[in-house]
Parts: structure tokens; C-alpha cells; sequence
């Protein structure tokens, strides 16, 4: 008896530290946004009710929720953009690449730019997509455009290629992961059966790396809906997503009720789309099993 008391109260100390963290700084603040998001705007300061103006707001005013499209059609291109560009690389390196040093620090290549700052890498492009830029002056230098342009810069195909650069390490990270657990004799078993290398990998290396495309596509996906960043230095007038209009409302505009209806309906989607992830996963495995 006084083992199994021994063991339980071990349990609730090594799980009551992460518990307690998550409680304080996740729980507690998605609960105080939430009662935010009730509250009415009295400048210059907000009174508790309980009434759905704010939610109804986002859906009234054509504004909010063509920036809620704008940031789902962007994060749903950034996505797919990220897995086209992961998959293939994380494949070459798990496949194609015999040495296990070499694959080790071709890897690492891959995520060493998630070390550096975001701001930075934000930066990067807008100096390689501006008028005075590399791609500008490469362009003018072999002749293709008599003079710079500014068509590469503030809009959203560049808002699209600056959030892929950024996101396709999450991308590619669980990919990776999938893809090396797939054991070696089942390409082994198909070839033996005479499948040719397609074949193969239609039927026995993609599924299994479903799982990891779910991950990085889920990871991409969220982390775009929460970007104001890079929309602030390359998308321009037409780039304002969602996470912009929330940062605006919760400093310029200083209507926190408004800021934090359109949270919970970012969280809302975000984990609309994490459940959905997670059920396809499931179906996948049952399906393979």
C-alpha cells in the first residue's frame, strides 16, 4: 500500500509541474480572451457583457471575413506549396542519400534556418523581391526587363513564397520523421514481387508517410493562420491577413473584445483543422492495419 502511495504521489509530482504550466500560461489566458470577446467597447475602456456583437460583427462587416477567406485561401496555398517542396526533399534524403553523416548534416541544413531570427528571414526576401533586389537586377542585367519592377513585391504571391521559405522546415521535419520509419524490407518484399518502383511507392511508401504529410500540412497551416510578420513586410494593401487585423485591434484600435472574438475564431479553425488531421491519421492507420 505504501508503494502504490509512494508511486502516485510520484506520478503528481512529475506530471503536476507541466499541468500546472499548462493551466497557467494556456488555459488561463484562452479563458480570459474568451470573456473578452463578450465584453462591449466603452472608449477608452471595455465593460463585461454577455452578448454576441463581436461575433456577429465578423460576419456583418465584409471587411473581417474577407480577410478570414483571404488568410484560409494563403494558408491552404502556403500548405500545399510547403508539402510539394518538403516531400521530395525529406524522400531524397531518407532514400537517395546512402551515407548517414551526409544525410545527418543535409538535414541539419535544412533546419538551421529556423535558428536564425524570423525577421530576418522576412527581410531576405523582401530585399530579393524589391524593385532595387536580386531578382530585379538579375532580370534588368540579362535583359528580360528594360527596368525594375515592383510586381514581385507587396502582394500576395510574395506573402506565398515568403511564408513557404519560412514554414517548409516544419514541413519537412515530420516527413522526414515518417518516411525513416518505414522499414526497408517492405520495399524489399515489393520488389521481390516483381512491383516496379512506382508502384511501389503508391502503394507502400505513401501511406505510410500520410501520417508525417498530416503533421507538416497541420503545422504549416497553423502557423500561417497566426502570421502578421510577413504580411506586414511583403503582402502590401491586398496582404492583410487575419492575425494583422487581431494585432491592430488589440494596439491601434484598442478594441480588445473585438481582438479577442477574432481569436477565438482563429482558434476555433485551427483546431477544427488539428482534430480533422488527427481523425485522418487515425482512419489511415485502421485502414492500413
Amino acid at each position: 500500500m505504501r508503494l502504490a502511495t509512494r508511486r502516485r504521489f510520484t506520478a503528481a509530482g512529475i506530471l503536476g509541474g507541466p499541468l500546472a504550466w499548462t493551466l497557467v500560461f494556456m488555459f488561463v489566458p484562452y479563458a480570459i480572451m474568451f470573456t473578452y470577446s463578450f465584453y462591449t467597447r466603452q472608449f477608452p475602456t471595455m465593460v463585461p457583457d454577455f452578448q454576441f456583437g463581436n461575433y456577429l460583427a465578423l460576419f456583418a462587416d465584409p471587411q473581417y471575413y474577407q480577410v478570414l477567406l483571404r488568410t484560409i485561401k494563403i494558408a491552404v496555398l502556403v500548405t500545399i506549396a510547403a508539402v510539394a517542396l518538403a516531400y521530395p526533399l525529406a524522400y531524397f534524403l531518407v532514400f537517395k542519400v546512402a551515407s548517414a553523416r551526409l544525410r545527418t548534416a543535409l538535414y541539419v541544413a535544412v533546419i538551421v534556418p529556423l535558428w536564425v531570427s524570423y525577421l530576418l528571414r522576412a527581410y531576405t526576401w523582401k530585399t530579393i523581391l524589391g524593385s532595387e533586389g536580386v531578382l530585379n537586377s538579375f532580370l534588368v542585367w540579362t535583359g528580360i526587363l528594360d527596368q525594375p519592377t515592383d510586381l514581385f513585391l507587396y502582394n500576395q504571391f510574395a506573402m506565398v513564397l515568403t511564408l513557404t521559405y519560412i514554414f517548409v522546415p516544419f514541413c519537412v521535419m515530420p516527413i522526414y520523421a515518417s518516411l525513416e520509419k518505414i522499414p526497408a524490407s517492405l520495399k524489399e518484399a515489393s520488389k521481390d514481387l516483381g512491383v516496379g518502383p512506382f508502384r511501389t511507392f503508391l502503394a507502400v511508401t505513401l501511406p505510410l508517410s500520410v501520417p508525417g504529410i498530416l503533421a507538416g500540412a497541420t503545422f504549416t497551416f497553423s502557423l500561417t493562420m497566426g502570421d502578421f510578420v510577413a504580411p506586414f513586410l511583403v503582402g502590401g494593401a491586398d496582404g492583410a491577413l487575419i492575425a494583422t487585423v487581431v494585432q491592430s485591434q488589440f494596439g491601434t484600435a484598442l478594441n480588445w473584445p473585438l481582438g479577442s472574438a477574432l481569436s477565438m475564431v482563429m482558434l476555433f479553425i485551427v483546431l477544427t483543422i488539428i482534430t480533422l488531421s488527427d481523425r485522418l491519421e487515425r482512419a489511415g492507420r485502421l485502414d492500413l492495419g
